[in-house]
């Protein structure tokens, strides 16, 4: 099955790729290697999640934020490489926006992490960081940027 296919069956349907907010282009290819700028959740109609995770937004809604920007994650991956089946996923870095007592940043991340390796198999699995911040863009809760290669 298609890495396309599996998002369909999941009941999953990639965004338009956003465009950024500022001067830097949503990705770029060197050689085989996929840059991929950071990202943060959309709803479908397009407009931005907002809150800080420990006072506005719980970690399990920050997973399904992350989970979010996975997506987005892959749209933007789709478009530079064609196809999905030839995305190999080598490290992402998931950053939180949360209150200072917030300790549970890996589990927010993990709903990107999953949404990968879910829809890319094995080529979904990556080294991570996933780290706490004080603010991000436009509040919103968390933002991933990743590192991919494309394959022939």
């Amino acid at each position: 099955m298609t890495p396309e296919a599996k998002l369909a069956s999941m009941g999953l349907v990639l965004p338009e790729v956003p465009r950024p907010v500022a001067n830097y282009v949503p990705f770029k290819i060197s050689g085989n290697m996929l840059y991929l700028a950071g990202q943060g959740p959309r709803r479908s109609d397009g407009t931005v999640v907002t809150g800080k995770v420990g006072k506005d937004v719980t970690a399990e809604e920050a997973y399904e934020h992350a989970r979010l920007t996975g997506l987005g994650l892959l749209a933007a991956a789709k478009v530079a490489a064609g196809e999905l089946a030839r995305i190999e996923v080598l490290k992402v870095l998931g950053m939180v926006n949360a209150v200072p007592e917030f300790t549970d940043h890996p589990k927010v991340i993990n709903g990107c992490s999953d949404l990968l390796v879910a829809v890319l198999g094995e080529r979904g699995r990556h080294a991570r960081s996933a780290v706490g911040m004080g603010s991000l863009p436009m509040n919103i809760p968390v933002e991933i940027e990743a590192v991919m290669r494309i394959h022939d």
